[in-house]
């Protein structure tokens, strides 16, 4: 792969130019998608999907719009080393304005990575991906039984149902603002986020290859990831970029869950000491002495008299642990250069790095005292009921929606809540398709909506169905 056909400037639809020969706006292609981004609906909603704490009173706890910041800014840190990395290499056609073209992307990409998930977090996917688990080999569409109009690639779309693969379809389709191209964005930026360059009937995750652990695109966006991958000679590969991007997320939420599992009280000040300390005792050659790390900043609490040393020593620590982990991201990356760039490389930029231990411990940290508690399953059993409760009535509304069969009352009205927008798109995807298509896009219409809401409009409309406000 090479650095200019990475970082592809193209677009689905092409700018419109300018007739008199004048550019009046500097802005690179990427730093334009920047401010697409930020000015879309689907961004600013995710100030109100949580990240780890769904529906929580806390104005603390991060939502997926702060961690979607903290990504971009690591993403955008990460990039400025790798570049600057790149650069001392001598890497033959590598420029200074393609260092701060990554920068841009990643920070770009950071913002939209989680732009596709559902509400209530990761469970959230879960919850779909069991629905249709259950109900899709059930349903029926004019006596016809769906799995039996559907490809296999279809059905496997809805099994594997993926909020990475969402995130693409949202940028791409459900926009409909200017026209059905959704946000336009550049190819090399929609193919950083696409972490699993694979369908859904191509998951694989025996290979031991990170790609391939899920799907990154669905049946209905497979045209336009193979035009985005052609674009920037991926070609089935990984982007070199998504490496980052993904260093970054792991950074960002594996550091923030300790943060907000500590404010939550899942975890004390001693317990995180000691499990830095077995860390320390099975890596004592570590380059970061996390333990001795987190004792100095409690001694320096009590030093500085602070009302809660504890919180002082943990909230600093994570501060520090950063930036140890942006170095041996860095490292990572630097060290696997050339098979990243060959597109052989299988592993994530921690793989085989010092940080490499304290990436484990801190996630098996949050599996443990956060993820596994009583208090998480509780939201996510009611979490359950509220997504199943809406998948049903909603795909069942869906089911004749725009055929030649009536929908009832009932269901028209249903329907009227789906957003003309995410209506056009579909409409616009449907023309010429045959009626299992047909049938697969209105399905998908049902998760366009239901991943476009967030933990409190979920909430609000299963309370309002079931006459509960």
């Amino acid at each position: 792969m090479e650095w200019e056909t990475l970082l592809s400037t193209k677009r689905m639809r092409p700018g419109p130019g300018n007739s008199n020969g004048r550019n009046l706006d500097l802005r690179s292609e990427f730093e334009k998608d920047y401010h697409r981004i930020i000015g879309s609906a689907s961004f600013r909603r995710l100030q109100d999907k949580t990240q780890v704490f769904p529906l929580d009173k806390s104005d603390f706890i991060r939502t997926r719009l702060t961690h979607s910041l903290e990504v971009s800014s690591f993403a955008k840190s990460l990039g400025q080393n790798i570049g600057e990395n790149i650069l001392s290499r001598n890497v033959e056609g590598f420029t200074t304005q393609m260092k701060e073209d990554i920068c841009h992307i990643l920070q770009c990409a950071g913002l939209i990575h989680d732009i596709g998930n559902p509400p209530f977090g990761h469970f959230g996917e879960e919850a779909i991906r069991g629905w249709f688990i259950e109900n899709l080999p059930l349903l029926k569409f004019k006596e016809t039984y769906a799995k039996d109009l559907f490809s296999d690639q279809m059905k496997e779309d809805f099994y594997h149902f993926e909020g990475n693969a969402q995130a693409l379809r949202l940028v791409t389709r459900l926009h409909y603002l200017v026209d059905e191209h959704g946000m336009n964005l550049t190819y090399a930026l929609l193919n950083t986020i696409i972490k699993y360059p694979v369908s859904s009937v191509q998951i694989d995750p025996s290979t031991g290859n990170v790609k391939d652990k899920k799907m990154g695109y669905y049946f209905a966006e497979q045209q336009i990831y193979q035009e985005i991958a052609k674009a920037t000679g991926t070609q089935g590969c990984r982007h070199p970029l998504t490496y980052i991007l993904e260093a970054a997320d792991d950074l960002a939420y594996k550091t923030a869950d300790i943060e907000d599992a500590f404010v939550k009280g899942f975890l004390s000040y001693h317990a995180f000491e000691n499990e830095l300390e077995k860390l320390h005792i099975a890596h004592p050659q570590h380059q970061f002495d996390g333990v001795l790390q987190l004792r100095k900043l409690y001694e320096r609490g009590c030093e500085k008299q602070v009302s809660n040393p504890e919180a002082y020593a943990v909230k600093n620590w994570i501060v520090r642990a950063q930036g140890v982990l942006i170095g041996s991201a860095t490292s990572g990356f630097s060290e696997n250069y050339d098979a990243i760039m060959a597109g052989t490389y299988q592993q994530d930029i921690f793989h085989d790095t010092w940080g490499e231990p304290l990436m484990d411990l801190l996630g098996d940290i949050a599996y443990r005292y956060v993820f596994s508690s009583k208090a998480i399953y509780k939201m996510e059993l009611a979490e359950d009921v509220i997504l199943k409760f809406l998948m049903d009535r909603l795909v069942h509304a869906a089911l004749y929606f725009d055929t030649d069969v009536p929908l009832n009352a009932i269901d028209q009205r249903v329907m009227s809540f789906i957003s003309d927008n995410y209506k056009n798109a579909y409409r616009k995807q449907a023309e010429g398709k045959n009626e299992a298509e047909k049938l697969y896009l209105r399905l998908l219409l049902v998760t366009d909506y239901v991943c476009g809401m967030t933990d409190g409009y979920a909430k609000r409309l299963y309370q309002e169905l079931n006459g509960l406000i």
